[in-house]
């Protein structure tokens, strides 16, 4: 018994399925594309609807510093916390930095961590901090560390938590 096959020419299938994938691809992004610039004209710009994923709203926080700052806005009670490491003689790299520890802090202690614990997650960030500010000289001694931990945990304590 003899059965015939029937072949198609070699690439034939691949070329239609190329096609058929092209052709619905493009069928599949029109039809979104298109309902979504339907969907705006002839509206005012004030009363066209914002694009998928983005809101009408103002982002929550407080309000941009300026057109073109990067200026760190704060609260009063950050104010008088960076104020406090200031009068006790510490010098943080950055502002955002020395929030961030006295954060930590706050966070712990709301987490009712124990006092060794606190200062064992302190610091190393404290002293991470004092190696960087003293990159290329020598290195902060234990002693001075040990101080500085201390004032953060003191004035985050006292004035941010």
């Amino acid at each position: 018994m003899q059965r015939s096959v029937r072949t198609t020419p070699p690439g034939s299938l691949r070329g239609l399925l190329v096609g058929s994938l092209v052709t619905g691809s493009a069928a599949l992004l029109t039809a979104c594309s298109g309902a979504d610039m339907m969907s705006t004209i002839g509206l005012p710009t004030s009363q066209a609807a914002p694009a998928h994923g983005e809101s009408s709203a103002a982002a929550p926080g407080p309000p941009p510093a300026g057109p073109r700052s990067n200026a760190l806005v704060v609260t009063d009670r950050q104010r008088s916390f960076l104020d406090g490491l200031a009068e006790a003689g510490v010098r943080p790299s950055s502002d955002l930095l020395a929030l961030s520890i006295g954060s930590y802090v706050c966070q712990a202690q709301a987490a009712q961590h124990t006092d060794q614990e606190l200062w064992d997650s302190v610091y190393p960030m404290v002293r991470g901090d004092a190696d960087d500010r003293m990159s290329g000289l020598t290195p902060p001694a234990a002693v001075d560390v040990d101080a500085e931990t201390s004032d953060y945990i003191r004035i985050a304590t006292d004035r941010l938590c």
